[in-house]
């Protein structure tokens, strides 16, 4: 596929990485964004092409080591994001290696997004677009054969991005909060997210808290069927003592660690409340918590990944 190039220019701003961002990135910075189809990296590479990079989509790996020296000498590009993915074919196995070269002439970082398996099938069902490996084979199993194959490249990535919570626009300021420029970008952005132990934790919390010892709506029949965000439910939950205790405690602690986290240079940061299904006690809390963050002056989202589940 011939690549499609556009020039980067200046925009506005708005979950593990080995790498910080430092409040001085370096002058010159190649960004490799590659990762599962469906995950979102036409999303993204339009994101750092508003952060003013210069931003190439299905660069052929053979033109990677060209297209980094290129960058480092040019006098007006100052950094670029290129998206490598399942599209290049066999030679795929061969970006580790070339990222080894490409280190050598310019600052380096591999962006690797990822998405829940049933995310994709729904993405890809709304899009009605083939996936990339293939029209003969199932949605799930195209899937799987493209895990395997990113594998290796998964493994020696700066950044991973789960999308899977995220539509176009939230992924987009969490891209622009992670890699632009400290006056490009607003304050930190905290993301509330309520879940379930029970489909397991969540790969990017930093935080988690486990409230699984309040007393659980769900064995009230009126409230089975209802969620954290009906106010009789919440009622309900904030009624206890240890509700309430919990609140403050919680609210005085993040409220000492916030500042210290933004002076660190932290853009974001993912607090999680889990409860045993992910439908009443996380989700009130975390829609407080998300309040009282707000009341404090950040930037803050409510995320609420397993409500509701059938």
């Amino acid at each position: 596929m011939t690549p499609s190039r556009r020039s980067g220019r200046t925009g506005r701003a708005g979950v593990s990485e080995k790498n910080r961002r430092s409040s001085a990135p370096p002058a010159k910075e190649l960004v490799v964004l590659t990762g599962i189809s469906g995950s979102g990296k036409a999303s993204a590479l339009k994101a750092f092409e508003d952060l003013g990079f210069h931003s190439v989509d299905n660069l052929p790996l053979e033109l990677m080591e060209d297209f980094a020296a290129l960058v480092s000498k040019s006098a007006e590009v100052e950094r670029a994001a290129v998206v490598v993915d399942v599209r290049e074919g066999p030679t795929l196995d061969r970006l580790p290696e070339i990222l080894k070269s490409v280190l050598k002439r310019l600052p380096t970082r591999v962006v690797f997004l990822d998405a829940q398996d049933a995310i994709l099938v729904q993405r890809y069902s709304e899009t009605r677009r083939p996936h990339p490996l293939g029209k003969a084979d199932t949605m799930w199993r195209s899937i799987a054969e493209e895990r395997q194959l990113l594998d290796p490249i998964r493994n020696v990535a700066d950044t991973l991005i789960d999308t899977s919570t995220f539509n176009v626009h939230e992924l987009r300021a969490h891209i622009q909060a992670r890699f632009g420029h400290d006056d490009e970008t607003q304050s930190m952005l905290i993301t509330c997210l309520s879940f379930g132990f029970k489909n397991g934790v969540p790969l990017d919390a930093d935080i988690v808290f486990d409230v699984r010892f309040l007393p659980n709506p769900h064995f009230i029949p009126e409230f089975r069927r209802k969620t954290g965000l009906d106010p009789k439910v919440a009622a309900f939950v904030r009624k206890f003592p240890q509700t309430r205790e919990f609140l403050s405690r919680v609210t005085k602690l993040m409220l000492y660690l916030l500042p210290h986290y933004v002076k660190e240079g932290k853009s974001y940061l993912t607090v999680a409340f889990g409860c045993t299904g992910g439908q009443h006690r996380s989700v009130m809390l975390a829609e407080e918590m998300a309040a009282k963050f707000k009341r404090a002056g950040y930037q803050v989202k409510a995320v609420h990944r397993d409500m509701p589940r059938s």
